[in-house]
């Protein structure tokens, strides 16, 4: 009988646990997935972090004062294969004007996003995701 407990308290243990990472990458609960739409700020910093990388933007918002807009990114390995990252021609410097695509929050009112393109100040874009993602 004692078997049977611990091999049921570890099955219920890998099901919890296997519930909890299906969950990290649902991203359809946050963001308005399919919906794009441009920030235009000051880049302020980008966290070359695994699993998921973060840009911080400045907007200005609707009184005159900067928002920190928060979007999440890609991996270190993605952002490397399109050239970014924190020295060589696409590496941006704090206070660069910038213009970002982004899958909006879902709430529609959150600073915070997907990130799908940068436009850098000398106009060219770097794409991140396909429209259809």
């Amino acid at each position: 009988m004692t078997k049977w407990t611990v091999r049921f308290a570890v099955l219920c243990a890998c099901l919890l646990a296997s519930a909890s990472l299906y969950a990290h990458h649902s991203l359809a609960g946050m963001y308005a997935i399919g919906k794009e739409s441009k920030i235009t700020g000051a880049f302020k910093a980008f966290r070359l972090i695994n699993p998921h990388s973060a840009l911080k933007v400045d907007v200005k918002g609707s009184d005159g004062n900067p928002v920190e807009w928060n979007i999440l990114g890609g991996s270190v390995q993605q952002l490397a294969r399109l050239g970014i990252g924190k020295s060589g021609p696409d590496a941006l410097q704090a206070g660069d004007a910038i213009t970002v695509t982004i899958m909006p929050a879902l709430d529609g009112k959150s600073p915070i996003g997907l990130l799908v393109a940068i436009t850098y100040p000398d106009g060219h874009t770097i794409r991140f995701r396909s429209p259809d993602e």
